[in-house]
Order: structure tokens, then C-alpha cells, then sequence
């Protein structure tokens, strides 16, 4: 093989692929990356076989041309030097080539590196995807519905199905759920597909659902779902990405939600967030996170923490309405916030159905997004 390339294409491409490698692999040649360069361009693949993710280069794209191919090849190369060398080579042109043995070569300017690379034929081939099952959807909008889930995905690996994020859907709705036995996050959108297109317990690891929505474009760019028995494809213009569907089934959440509340209260969500933001700085220190919230018959409520060395926070916020029963309750600053940060608009309602009963956190005006968060037994 050799070729030049213009590095600001060839290191972007980079970037793309190294999300799927994994240091802790114990297949070694997964540790590389694979080249493939023929006529049309260059294609890069990495892979950790959880995810796979595969970037293509073309020749030339917009009248710019990216690639002089002169002789087509493959070789595997060390991401964890290509990945680092590429992006401080000194000039914009690149060479690579590749010799007997898969011995490689790389110019730029007035350096040369040489590289041992590996035998291609050894490199696990991708999965092979029926593409019967597929949706669409806007890029920007799969990035937010991944933020405002993502978060509230178990870390504790001794329950894995817990750690993804549960995809569904029906009558049209596509409906995200993360759920860590502590809160719990759901987001929901309309989607065009048939009538009968249903879709049950497909759990992917919010883990890999963030590393694809640093690929995800911001802009309301359409990309192509594809679902296969145990692999996602997505596909976006130029990368294909494949992640493995989390084995086991994803419990039922719905009965954990309310239908009905004894109190609600409507409140801005900025004053409520900084409030509770300033009484996260006592309660991190006792290492507890708990905030209390106290509500007040003249339509205000207080946000306090305590801590035994280092003293109090106490402040008092009007609200926009609050109905029902007046409340005592305790919760994890941090749970909370992580809720708050990801609300739509300015006013939400909080839904309570006793002390000790979930807190529910909806946008006050949309159902879409809704967030759940278990309150604390404190002693007082």
C-alpha cells in the first residue's frame, strides 16, 4: 500500500475510530487499527467487539482532493502511537506506506516513523447487519435524549442490563429508560415508523451511548438505526457504528411511577438548581449529599443542608403554585441536580406522593421527559 492523504482528514477519521478501542482488550491485534485503501478511499476500523466503529475517507469530497492513492492495501497499525503520531506530524500532507512484512512507513514534512504493523487478515471482520429493522432520526435529538437519560444508568457492573440505557417502541413513540434503583430517567418522541413497528428490550450500555454522541453531529443531520438480533448499527454519512445489545431483560419500571400525587409544586427550574447547588457544597463534606426541602404555607419553600463541622445552609424560594399536602423530605443533592440540569424550559413540577415516595420531576410544559428520584429516611 501507499498513499498521501491530508491529515486534518486522516487524523478527524482517527479521532472517529479510537472511541471503540480498549486498552483491556485481550485480543492483541484488537489494540490496532485497521487501514483498507483501494480507488474509491481509505477506511478505517476499530474495534473492542462491544463496539465497533468504521470511518471512510473518500478520494475526494467537494471538489477537494483528499487522497493520491498509489498502489491499494491493508495493514493494522498501533493505535496507541498512529493515533498520536498523526496528530503531531508537522505538515498537512501525509504519506503512508506499507512494505513487505507490513513494515509502514509515515512522511510528513521533514519526518519519517516507522511503524511494525500487523497482518489485516487477522482483524475480526464487522458483523453483517440485515437492515429490515431500521428508524430514523435526527442526530441533535438522539444526542439530547442520550444526555438526558445517560446519567441515571447503574455504574455496578454486577447488574449489567442496568448500566444501558432500554430502548422501546410503540404506537409510534420511541421511549428511553435508565434506571440505577436510585432514580431513574425517561424521554420520549414521536417517531415515522408503520403502525406495527414495535420494539422491546433493546438495552444498550450508556457507556457506549456516550461515546457515539461525541460522533453525533449537532446539527439536525438524519441517521439510520438499524436493529439486528444482538448488534445496533448506526449509521451516520461516512462512520458506521455497531454496538452489542446488552444480554438479560430490563425490569419493569413503569409500577415505580406515581399515576397519582397528594402534593405538587411548580417552581422555577435555574433558582431551584442553584439553590440546591449551594447546599451540595455542605452536604458533599459529610459525604452524604442529603438536602432537605420543607414546604411552607405561604407558598415558599426551604432548601437546607447541615454539617457537623462546618455549620448550615438555609434558603427560602417562592414558587409558582403549590397544591396538596405540605411536606417534609430528604434526597440526594446530586441525584437532583443531575436531573435538574437536563430539564426543558424554565418552570417544572415536582410531583410527590408522600415522604418516602418517588419524586417525580417533569418540564412544566411537556410529558416527554420525566425524572425520578427515590427521597431519603432521615432521622429528624
Amino acid at each position: 500500500m501507499k498513499l498521501t492523504i491530508l491529515k486534518e482528514h486522516l487524523n478527524e477519521s482517527i479521532q472517529h475510530v479510537s472511541k471503540a478501542i480498549s486498552n483491556k482488550t485481550t485480543i492483541p491485534i484488537l489494540s490496532g487499527i485497521k487501514i483498507d485503501a483501494d480507488a474509491n478511499g481509505m477506511t478505517l476500523t476499530a474495534s473492542d467487539t462491544d463496539i465497533s466503529i468504521q470511518s471512510f475517507i473518500p478520494v475526494e469530497k467537494n471538489e477537494l482532493h483528499i487522497i493520491e492513492l498509489e498502489r491499494p492495501g491493508s495493514v493494522v497499525l498501533s493505535s496507541k502511537f498512529f493515533v498520536e503520531i498523526v496528530r503531531k506530524l508537522p505538515a498537512q500532507v501525509v504519506e503512508i506506506e506499507v512494505k513487505d512484512h507490513f513494515q509502514t512507513t509515515i512522511r510528513s514534512g521533514s519526518s519519517e516513523i516507522q511503524l511494525v504493523g500487523l497482518d489485516p487478515e487477522e482483524y475480526p471482520t464487522l458483523p453483517s447487519i440485515e437492515e429490515n429493522r431500521r428508524i430514523q432520526m435526527p442526530s441533535d435529538l438522539l444526542k439530547t435524549m442520550i444526555k438526558q437519560t445517560s446519567f441515571a444508568v447503574s455504574t455496578n457492573e454486577s447488574t449489567p442490563i442496568l448500566t444501558g440505557i432500554l430502548w422501546t417502541i410503540a404506537d409510534r413513540k420511541l421511549k428511553f429508560t435508565a434506571c440505577d434503583r436510585h432514580r431513574l430517567g425517561s424521554r420520549e418522541t414521536n417517531i415515522e415508523v408503520d403502525a406495527d413497528f414495535t420494539l422491546h428490550n433493546v438495552s444498550i450500555s450508556g457507556k457506549t451511548l456516550n461515546e457515539l454522541s461525541k460522533i453525533l453531529p449537532d446539527q439536525n443531520t438524519l441517521i439510520d438505526i438499524i436493529f439486528a438480533e444482538n448488534q445496533v448499527l448506526f449509521k451516520l454519512s461516512s462512520i458506521l457504528f455497531y454496538t452489542r445489545i446488552l444480554d438479560g431483560t430490563y425490569p419493569d419500571t413503569s409500577k415505580l411511577i406515581p399515576q397519582s400525587f397528594q402534593t405538587e409544586l411548580v417552581i422555577n427550574s435555574q433558582q431551584l438548581a442553584e439553590a440546591i447547588d449551594r447546599a451540595y457544597l455542605l452536604s458533599r463534606e459529610e459525604k452524604t449529599n442529603i438536602v432537605k426541602l420543607i414546604m411552607r404555607e405561604d407558598h415558599t419553600i426551604e432548601i437546607s443542608s447541615s454539617s457537623s463541622e462546618l455549620g448550615k445552609v438555609t434558603e427560602q424560594l417562592e414558587v409558582s403554585s403549590l397544591t396538596g399536602e405540605l411536606l417534609r423530605i430528604s434526597f440526594n443533592s446530586k441525584y437532583m441536580l443531575d436531573a435538574l440540569k437536563v430539564m426543558d424550559g424554565d418552570l417544572i413540577r415536582i410531583g410527590f406522593s408522600g415522604a418516602m415516595q418517588p419524586i417525580i420531576i417533569r418540564p412544566e410544559e411537556t410529558s416527554s421527559l420525566l425524572q425520578l428520584i427515590l427521597p431519603y429516611r432521615t432521622t429528624n
